[in-house]
């Protein structure tokens, strides 16, 4: 028997034979973590992955789906691009966010659903996507003329900031967050949506008599919930983690 506190004699054998605890680690089952979405749509949005999953061809496949997600977003960041020269991209970006939404959300649902769970590598591969699909968007949006480059690569750092605090909570804490303060994913499509109608009708807004582009606006103020996000999640979780781990 080992001592309180001591680890098991098995992750001794790495000074012995490195390959042991190595192949003990490898075949390790991914750590069960709870899913906490708690956004406005959420519910609703349960339901209708449930019966778009259900009504899925056998053929198509999560990976499938995870494709069309990340090239609709690619898509997105290209329409935006292309909207510096012809305004009418922009209802393009609404079209590839509708499709960004189907393959993004509905991959994982269809996997659960026809028990084809593979949780490391979709962990792993869902969220890669995701990061490469945002830095397309954005760098779309900064090319696109409609929001100021320097606010583009703001809210990029700050969406990059906010995925590296869900994956270090996912590890430390168990619980992975899809949602802060009943904002998600889709929820912030819809407002991008909305947001790319706004544009294509009125590009510029008035405040306080000055002139400025709408998404400038949009951005600004996205980029400051985005930042009190991270700080207010961040020191919460710190707390959590120092009361769990009291150095005797």
């Amino acid at each position: 028997m080992s001592a309180p506190g001591l680890q098991t004699m098995t992750e001794y054998c790495e000074q012995v034979n490195p390959r042991v605890l190595l192949e003990m680690r490898r075949i390790r089952p991914f750590p069960d973590m709870r899913r906490v979405q708690e956004s406005w749509v959420a519910a609703y949005e349960r339901r209708a992955l449930l019966w778009l999953a259900a009504h899925t061809p056998q053929r198509v496949g999560p990976d499938h789906l995870t494709a069309l997600g990340l090239a609709a977003q690619v898509g997105a960041g290209a329409c935006y691009a292309l909207a510096a020269w012809n305004r009418y991209a922009l209802l393009g970006v609404i079209v590839c966010l509708a499709l960004n939404w189907l393959g993004d959300s509905l991959d994982g649902t269809l996997a659960r659903v026809r028990q084809r769970l593979r949780p490391r590598y979709g962990f792993y591969v869902d969220h890669m996507v995701d990061s490469i699909g945002a830095v397309a968007l954005m760098s779309g949006l900064a090319l696109s003329g409609y929001m100021h480059p320097w606010i583009a690569m703001g809210l990029l750092v700050m969406f990059l900031m906010l995925s590296i605090q869900s994956y270090l909570a996912t590890h430390a804490l168990g619980e992975f967050r899809l949602s802060f303060w009943r904002f998600g994913p889709t929820e912030l499509r819809i407002l991008l949506a909305i947001g790319n109608l706004a544009l294509f009708w009125k590009p510029l807004v008035h405040v306080f008599g000055q002139q400025f582009r709408l998404f400038d606006m949009g951005g600004a103020i996205g980029l400051g919930g985005m930042t009190l996000m991270l700080i207010v999640f961040t020191m919460k979780n710190m707390a959590r983690l120092y009361r769990e781990e009291q150095v005797q």
